[in-house]
C-alpha cells in the first residue's frame, strides 16, 4: 500500500511540474519573404503545405509589418524597439541591447540561434547577445562566403570543415534538431532566422537536374525548400512528443526581393525589398500552439516588429523591468482567443545607412490608411502601391480625420527624437 502511495504522489509531482514548466518557443523568420508567399494568405505561385497547415490547425495575421530592410527587422524583432531608439548601422548591433533572448534566459530558458546572423561582435556576438548556442552564416560580413553550397558556418565559436558537399539550410536544420533533443526536459527559445529564401537564387537539393543557378527561376524551389524545413522541425518536435507544449511562430524580415514577381490571387505582386510600400514591409505572420489557439484562426489586427519581444516575453513569463522601454505590445491574448489590447497605429523609422543607401523615412499606418513625415497621405485601400498621395485638401471620406490621427503619432516620436 505504502508503495502505491508514493507512486501517485510521485506521479502527481511530474504531472504539477509539467503543468508548471513555460511552453518551448520556435520563432521562425525566413529571409526576404513577403506576405504574398504563403499559399494559406491567397498565393497562387507557390506551393507551402506545411506553413499552410501551421496556419489551418492555428493563427494567420493578415496586418503583419516589418522594417524594409534585413538588419533593420532584425534589431526591431530581437529588441522590442523602433530603430531610432538602437539602431547603428547595416550588418551590425548595439550589444548594450537587451534582447528576448537575454529576458528567457533570465526565465530559466534555454536559447539557441541558427541561420543569418549579420549584426557584428565576432565569435561571442551571438553570446553577447542572449544565446547560449549558435550555428549561423555571416558572422564576419568581410568574409562571409557562400550560405547555400559549400557553406561557410560558425558553431559555437568554431568554423566547421568538410562542409564542399554539404547544404546550408539542412546544417541549420540539423542543429536545431539536435538542440531541442538535448533540452527537450527543460523550456527551451529556438530562434531561427533563416537563409532561405534570399538571393543568389540558387538551385536547392530538391530541384530537377539543370536548373540554372543564380536565377530567379529557382525561387519557387527556395520556397519549397523553406516549407519543407519547416515541417521537418514540426515533426521532430512531434516525435520528441513536444508540440503540445511549444508554440511556434512564422514570418518574414521583409518583402521579397525586388526581381521576384508573385500572384497573390489574380494579383501580381512585385517584390518590395528595401522600398518603404506595403509590398516592401508586409510579412506573414503565423502562430501555431495546439490547445491553446483556436484552429482556423485569422486576425486582422495591426503588428509590428516591436511588438515580438513583449509577446515572447509575455509566453514565457517574464516581464522586463519597469524602466526598461519598450515600443512593442503583447499579443498574446489575441493568439488564446481574447480582445486584448489590439494596435490602432503602427510606425516606422527607417535609415538603413547601408552603403550609399542613406534614406530617411518616417510614416505611421493603420489597417487603410498610411502618413509619411513629409506630408504624403495614402489610401492604402486603392493605392498600395503609393502612386497618388491624397491631396492635403482633400475631403475624401476619412481621410481628414486619417491625417490629423495619424500625424499625431509622428509628432509624439518627433518630440522623443528629433527626424
Amino acid at each position: 500500500m505504502r508503495s502505491v502511495i508514493i507512486a501517485f504522489l510521485l506521479l502527481f509531482a511530474s504531472i504539477a511540474v509539467a503543468a508548471e514548466r513555460p511552453p518551448n518557443i520556435v520563432l521562425i523568420m525566413a529571409d526576404d519573404f513577403g506576405y504574398e508567399c504563403v499559399g494559406a494568405n491567397g498565393s497562387t505561385s507557390y506551393q507551402t503545405p506545411r506553413l499552410d497547415a501551421l496556419a489551418a490547425s492555428g493563427m494567420r495575421f493578415t496586418q503583419c509589418y516589418a522594417m524594409p530592410l534585413c538588419t533593420p527587422s532584425r534589431v526591431q524583432l530581437m529588441t522590442g524597439r523602433y530603430n531610432f531608439r538602437n539602431y547603428v548601422r547595416f550588418g551590425e548591433f548595439d550589444f548594450r541591447e537587451r534582447t528576448f533572448a537575454h529576458f528567457l534566459k533570465e526565465a530559466g530558458y534555454k536559447t539557441a540561434i541558427a541561420g543569418k546572423w549579420q549584426l557584428a561582435g565576432g565569435l561571442d556576438g551571438p553570446h553577447k547577445a542572449g544565446f547560449d548556442e549558435y550555428c549561423l552564416w555571416q558572422i564576419f560580413a568581410a568574409d562571409k562566403g557562400s550560405r547555400y553550397a559549400g557553406p561557410k558556418i560558425h558553431q559555437n565559436g568554431k568554423l566547421l570543415t568538410g562542409l564542399e558537399k554539404r547544404y546550408g539550410p539542412d546544417l541549420f536544420f540539423e542543429f536545431l534538431q539536435d538542440f531541442v533533443t538535448r533540452h527537450r526536459d527543460q523550456p527551451f527559445l529556438v530562434y531561427w532566422p533563416m537563409v532561405l529564401t534570399h538571393n543568389p537564387f540558387e538551385p536547392t537539393p530538391d530541384s530537377k537536374p539543370g536548373a540554372k543557378p543564380a536565377n530567379p527561376s529557382n525561387f519557387p524551389d527556395m520556397v519549397r525548400y523553406m516549407d519543407k524545413n519547416v515541417g521537418k522541425l514540426v515533426d521532430h518536435l512531434e516525435k520528441l512528443k513536444l508540440r503540445e507544449n511549444t508554440l511556434i511562430f512564422f514570418t518574414g524580415d521583409n518583402g521579397t526581393a525586388q526581381k521576384i514577381r508573385s500572384k497573390l490571387g489574380d494579383r501580381v505582386v512585385l517584390g518590395g525589398k528595401g522600398k518603404t510600400t506595403t509590398s516592401g514591409t508586409h510579412v506573414p505572420l503565423i502562430a501555431n500552439w495546439p490547445g491553446k489557439i483556436a484552429a482556423g484562426k485569422v486576425s486582422n489586427d495591426l503588428v509590428d516588429f516591436t511588438d515580438m519581444l513583449p509577446t515572447l516575453l509575455d509566453v514565457g513569463g517574464k516581464q522586463p523591468p519597469k524602466d526598461h522601454l519598450l515600443d512593442g505590445r503583447s499579443f498574446l491574448h489575441q493568439l488564446r482567443g481574447e480582445t486584448g489590447n489590439p494596435r490602432e497605429w503602427i510606425f516606422c523609422h527607417y535609415e538603413p545607412r547601408h552603403g550609399q543607401n542613406n534614406t530617411k523615412e518616417r510614416f505611421a499606418q493603420d489597417q487603410r490608411w498610411k502618413l509619411y513625415q513629409d506630408g504624403r497621405l495614402f489610401d492604402l485601400r486603392d493605392d498600395e502601391d503609393e502612386k497618388k498621395p491624397v491631396p492635403k485638401e482633400s475631403t475624401r471620406p476619412g481621410a481628414p480625420e486619417a491625417r490629423q490621427r495619424l500625424q499625431a503619432v509622428l509628432d509624439r516620436y518627433e518630440r522623443e527624437k528629433p527626424f
